[in-house]
């Protein structure tokens, strides 16, 4: 029996990894650094998502204007994730059932997100392990940041796969407009980072509330 998707790209933030209390503790060491009161975990959850310069873009909006000091966030922020990144994350229970049934089921798999792509392959090598990604790839100059589809259409297009034949699981706005751009199907995910209201509203096809859900939505069977 075919599956429902030949491909399935993932965000990794929100999606595959719960990092939020990693990247809130590297945030807020960077807001006290430059004296400004740090900010509760919770509040991460509408920060992140679009790489790091727009973090404080959200979080200190003088760094739209103020490029030097943007960039010196970025750097503070990137010097102490650097020691920080695998202390709390942990991939979300059921995930890891989830990638082994799908390469089982022989759906390629890939990550796509909006995280530095030297931390972004850190954490798919650290905490996927034994999964074989067709392709793992975080923000650089190579690719605007999502939601531009461009960074997910070469993945179709190194893939081999048509654009019909992809599912594109994420957590925020940013995957979902990213998904509805390149024509993939967007599928989001209930237990990372935002809303199931924000998925809807920018264009998920469906939102999912465990890893065994998706799972029978990528296939089309039920696991069970």
């Amino acid at each position: 029996m075919r599956n429902r998707f030949d491909l399935a790209i993932f965000d990794l933030d929100g999606t595959l990894l719960d990092s939020l209390e990693d990247i809130a503790q590297a945030a807020n060491h960077v807001l006290t650094e430059i004296g400004l009161d740090a900010r509760p975990i919770a509040d991460f959850r509408t920060l992140v998502g679009d790489g790091v310069r727009i973090l404080f873009q959200r979080a200190l909006p003088e760094t739209i204007e103020n490029e030097a000091l943007g960039t010196r966030c970025i750097d503070l922020f990137e010097r102490f994730y650097e020691g920080t990144w695998h202390n709390r994350s942990k991939p979300y229970k059921g995930i890891d059932e989830l990638l082994n049934s799908l390469e089982s089921a022989g759906v390629a798999l890939a990550v796509l997100s909006n995280k530095p792509d030297s931390f972004t392959q850190k954490c798919v090598s650290h905490f996927f392990p034994e999964t074989r990604f067709r392709t793992v790839l975080g923000h650089s100059t190579r690719f605007p940041r999502k939601p531009d589809p461009a960074s997910a259409l070469w993945i179709a297009e190194s893939s081999g796969v048509s654009s019909d034949r992809i599912a594109y699981v994420g957590d925020t706005n940013t995957d979902m407009k990213t998904a509805v751009s390149a024509g993939f199907f967007a599928m989001g995910v209930a237990w990372g980072f935002r809303t199931e209201r924000e998925l809807i509203e920018s264009g998920a096809a469906a939102v999912y509330s465990t890893p065994s859900e998706l799972l029978e939505a990528i296939t089309g069977r039920n696991p069970l």
